[in-house]
């Protein structure tokens, strides 16, 4: 049971990483984002939406086979990830968290356009990063 526990983040991670590297087709192309179609920046919207859920989760995930104990959700994840530097930029995953709370509240075009650019701006590669600091955590935990 316990080795089950110990990989649970693993098995979130492959999710996470797939997401995020779905996330980034749009997000590092050539293509502007002025480019895109309303369908698809609502597409990418959703797609930031459930990788940023994935984030956290795989990080709550990570902190339970560590041993944490605490508060369940975002908030107490996200800054004990912090704190044990596995994320960094503590006002841009903040501002993440913010902007993934609206997207499921805003029916404001103008909101939606500045999220879209901030997605491609700030958040996707806040995101690469994790992911790139995931696999490194993964492939030691992996060779124990």
């Amino acid at each position: 049971m316990e080795s089950e526990k110990d990989i649970r983040w693993i098995q979130r991670y492959d999710n996470f990483q797939r997401a995020c590297a779905r996330m980034t087709e749009v997000t590092m192309s050539d293509q502007s984002i002025e480019s895109l179609s309303d369908l698809e920046r609502e597409g990418l919207v959703q797609r930031f939406e459930y990788t940023f859920e994935l984030a956290w989760k795989v990080l709550q995930d990570l902190m339970t086979a560590k041993g944490y104990d605490f508060v369940k959700g975002p908030n107490g994840t996200l800054q004990q990830a912090l704190e044990d530097g596995i994320i960094k930029d503590h006002d841009g995953w903040r501002a993440m968290a913010k902007a993934r709370t609206l997207t499921t509240h805003t029916y404001d075009e103008d909101d939606i356009l500045s999220i879209v650019d901030d997605i491609c701006e700030k958040y996707s590669p806040l995101l690469a990063d994790l992911d790139n600091k995931l696999r490194e955590l993964a492939i030691t935990e992996q060779q124990q």
